[in-house]
C-alpha cells in the first residue's frame, strides 16, 4: 500500500465522515487524488465500509461479550464446507446483536465470537442458540463479559489507536493494491 493510501485509510478510521476536500487537505493531495484512491481501495476491498461506533449503552446494551468455543474435534472438509453454508443461512436469522465471528486459535478454544446484549438473560438465550448447531459438537464454551454500565472503564471501544499505528508500518509491507 502507498504511504498516501495509508494515510487516507488511517484518516477515514478516525472520522468516516469527512469530505474528500478535507481528506485531501488533511494527507496533502488534490480532491480528484482522493477520489481516485476511494475508488482503487474499495475496488481491491481495502475499504469495506464506512461507519461509526455508538455508544452502546446509550442504545440500550449493558453487556459485551467475547464467547470462546471449543469444538470436541477438528471439523473434517465437509463438515467445513457445512459449517460454512449453515453460517450464511443462518446469520441471516442470527441473533443481531452478534458481530464477529470467527475461527482462530488460543486458550485452547478455535472460536470467537463478539456479541453485545440488553442483559444477563440475552446472552444466556444466546449461549443456548449457539449450541442448538449439532453437527459442531461443541464441548466447551467460556465467556468473558464486560459490564457496558460498570463504572470504572479504562479505554472505550476505539479504533484511533489503530489508525496512528497504521502510519508506522513500513511503506512496502509486501502488499501491493
Amino acid at each position: 500500500m502507498k504511504d498516501s493510501e495509508r494515510k487516507l485509510v488511517s484518516e477515514l478510521i478516525k472520522n468516516s465522515r469527512r469530505s474528500e476536500r478535507e481528506l485531501a487537505k488533511a494527507i496533502g493531495v488534490s480532491q480528484p487524488t482522493i477520489g481516485r484512491m476511494l475508488k482503487k481501495l474499495a475496488k481491491v476491498g481495502a475499504i469495506r465500509e464506512y461507519t461509526m461506533i455508538p455508544d452502546f449503552r446509550q442504545l440500550g446494551y449493558t453487556l459485551m461479550a467475547f464467547t470462546f468455543v471449543k469444538l470436541k474435534s477438528a471439523l473434517r472438509p465437509e463438515q467445513v464446507e457445512k459449517a460454512r453454508q449453515v453460517a450464511r443461512e443462518s446469520l441471516t436469522e442470527a441473533p443481531k446483536e452478534l458481530v464477529f465471528l470467527e475461527r482462530g486459535i488460543g486458550l485452547g478454544y478455535n472460536g470467537l465470537l463478539i456479541t453485545f446484549h440488553q442483559d444477563y438473560s440475552h446472552y444466556k438465550e444466546f449461549r443456548k442458540w449457539l449450541t442448538e448447531f449439532d453437527f459442531l459438537e461443541i464441548s466447551d464454551l467460556q465467556g468473558f463479559i464486560v459490564n457496558l454500565d460498570g463504572t470504572a472503564h479504562y479505554r472505550p471501544l476505539t479504533f484511533q489507536t489503530l489508525a496512528k499505528h497504521l502510519l508506522t508500518l513500513a511503506e512496502n509491507d509486501g502488499r501491493t493494491l
